[in-house]
Parts: C-alpha cells; structure tokens; sequence
C-alpha cells in the first residue's frame, strides 16, 4: 500500500523514526540494522511495509529493500508476527539470516531473543527453498566459522557441558573472531565456563 516514504528526518531512536513528507509526519519502526544506516543527512528515504491489524495500523521502515523483502518472507512464517521479525533483523544482520536458513543453521536463528527451537526449524523449514530460489547458492556459502561452532560445541557437550551455556559462550567467541580455529574455541571456552 505504501511502498517508500521520503522526506525529512524529524524524530529519531533505535527503533523508530519520524519522517515529515509535505507537512504528515509518518511514525516509522525500524530495525537496528536500518538505524545503523541512516544517513547523516536530514533527507532520508525508506522503503516501507504497512501491517494493518484489527487494532493497529503500523509502518515498517528500511533502508535497503532487501530487507523489506527479507522481513516480508518473515512474517510468512507461522508464529513470527512483526515484532520477532524486527527482533531478527536488529539482533543478526540481513545476511547473517539468509546464510544461517540457507545452510539450515537453527542455533544462529535460535540464538535470537524470543525464538526457541520449534519456531528455529520452522523459519528454516518454510523459508529454505524460498531463500535459496531468491539469492544465488554462491551468496551462501557453508560458513567455515558454522562447522567450527558445532565441532565446538559437540567436543563441549561431551566434556559435560549443557549445551544451552556453551553456545551462549561459544557465540560470544565467534563474534569477537569470527576466524577462530575449532581449538582456539573450545580453549577459550573452558577459560569461561
């Protein structure tokens, strides 16, 4: 219904904006990925996406259209309304999403606050084909620091670690080097567990 709004930057937080275009200003959610990529400038464009309820009416706004896109292949999924889907696209960026349904990496889309394991698979389950028909097999490749993780956290397990506290650790390892060998892992994992 409204595909992108212009104008000028009126209000702005990490989470919403306010866009003034010919005198309205449009109230705006946002993702964390869009707020980091808001210009400086006081002119901005959005692309947008209006979810109309029972209750409420609210816009969605992004900078890039991929993620519209990605955000509207979201809310496809049974269970994801609007406000997890924001929740995803401000905890991993767009393409960290797209690579972990692609290579079927449910502990990358678990990892994000308000998803457990049955909506995981079933985000992988319903958008996996669809994700791999939209971006090209080369746009995903099987992530090194994937296969690290899970060796990781498997030599974790069997050392008697829960696994729930192991990829807590294991995560905030590969975020701070996302080249750490399987070794370097596991070791400075056992410093924090």
């Amino acid at each position: 219904m409204i595909a992108h709004i212009q104008g000028k930057l009126v209000e702005k937080t990490p989470t919403e904006v306010v866009v003034d275009c010919n005198g309205v200003g449009y109230h705006i959610n946002i993702s964390l990925h869009t707020f980091s990529l808001l210009p400086q400038s006081d002119f901005i464009k959005l692309f947008t996406y209006l979810q109309i309820k029972e209750d409420a009416h609210s816009l969605f706004g992004f900078v890039e259209k991929s993620e519209r896109e990605l955000f509207k292949l979201l809310l496809s999924v049974s269970g994801i309304g609007a406000g997890i889907a924001r929740t995803m696209l401000s905890s991993l960026d767009p393409k960290q999403i797209i690579h972990a349904i692609g290579n079927g990496d449910v502990g990358t889309i678990q990892s994000i606050k308000g998803i457990g394991s049955k909506t995981a698979q079933r985000v992988i389950l319903d958008l996996k084909e669809k994700v791999l028909k939209i971006y090209d097999l080369e746009e995903i490749p099987a992530s090194q620091h994937n296969i690290n993780r899970e060796e990781a956290l498997s030599a974790l397990e069997v050392l008697g670690y829960v696994r729930k506290n192991a990829e807590k650790v294991v995560d905030k390892i590969i975020r701070e080097n996302a080249e750490a060998t399987v070794e370097t892992i596991i070791k400075q994992a056992l410093k924090n567990l």
